[in-house]
């Protein structure tokens, strides 16, 4: 059994379950990659995330900055509450909407 798994749900739509922790966040990342590239714009619904740690964040930050860099918009959906605690805690709250640069994308049509 996989201790993670990254559904592409086609249209830009993903989800994430099982570990988010130091354990998984490199190869999550890795595993990201290809899938992602292929959207403009990316929703990601951590509902299914059940064990996660400061790489947990770490990892989302990662994946807003490639987003940023590469004009991109990327979201997250039901982030679970461990990681919206270290975020307030280390003050880069701020920094999980970076990655969100048009209003109702979801709904628009893809490329």
């Amino acid at each position: 059994m996989s201790i993670f798994v990254l559904q592409d749900h086609g249209g830009g739509r993903f989800s994430l379950s099982g570990r988010m922790t130091f354990d998984t966040a490199g190869q999550i990342l890795r595993e990201s990659e290809i899938p992602f590239e292929e959207h403009t714009r990316i929703e990601v619904d951590l509902s299914g995330v059940d064990e996660t740690d400061s790489a947990g964040l770490a990892l989302l930050l990662e994946w807003i900055t490639w987003a940023n860099h590469t004009v991109r918009e990327i979201r997250f959906t039901d982030m679970p509450e461990k990681i919206s605690a270290i975020a307030r805690t280390t003050e880069v709250e701020h920094l999980l909407r970076r990655g969100e640069r048009w209003a109702g994308f979801i709904d628009a049509p893809g490329p």
